[in-house]
């Protein structure tokens, strides 16, 4: 059963339509969904708030650390006030290995070298939480064909620009089919969230 769902981002109004900033915007309209208003909470480093989905009540948490220290938030929350294990806490990220439009749901695995996920690990000492995998693309899919020998792509520049506006559209599309299946998750039915959520893509 999730009990807490995390969005990761940066801070800051100069972020906030950039693609690492993906699980904001998937925690955004959870919160409006579950009757939440996230506002500043100093103890949790972040943006949070309780809301109900499905006649359970949820927590939802924005860290408002930089994304290298978001574990710094998470486990406020967890540790100190809500004693919430880790696989009862699902984290939305921008995934660079999925393409735009595609978003999965699963359960541990490492880092991918995504700073935010890296953090949480070192400071919940596991990796047994719950990841939604919202896909935003990698940069060297815009390196022309002829080029990309040698080429090295620039994994922090794109990560922190706004997506193009048909990446924009088809990311929105697969926050909402997440949306749909958050029921299930905060339910315990994790297996019919994800085969309901991979089918649709």
């Amino acid at each position: 059963m999730i009990k807490l769902i995390v969005g990761l981002g940066n801070p800051g109004a100069e972020y906030t339509a950039t693609r690492h900033n993906a699980g904001f915007w998937f925690v955004d309209q959870l919160a409006r969904d579950a009757g939440a208003s996230l506002r500043d909470e100093r103890r949790f480093h972040g943006h949070y708030d309780r809301g109900r989905l499905n006649g359970q009540e949820i927590h939802l948490l924005e860290p408002q650390t930089s994304m290298n220290r978001s574990g710094q938030s998470v486990v406020a929350v967890v540790a100190q006030f809500f004693k919430i294990l880790p696989d009862e806490i699902l984290v939305a990220h921008d995934e660079l290995d999925l393409p735009p439009g595609t978003v999965k749901l699963k359960l541990g695995g490492s880092s991918g070298g995504h700073n935010g996920l890296k953090d949480i690990c070192a400071h919940l000492s596991s990796q047994q939480y719950w990841r939604l995998r919202i896909g935003i693309g990698h940069p060297r899919d815009l390196i022309p064909e002829g080029s990309r020998a040698g080429a090295k792509p620039d994994v922090a520049n794109f990560v922190l620009k706004p997506p193009r506006r048909e990446e924009q559209d088809v990311i929105d599309a697969s926050i909402k089919r997440a949306l749909a299946v958050m029921p299930f998750a905060i339910n315990d039915e994790m297996e019919r969230a994800m085969m309901n959520l991979h089918r649709n893509g």
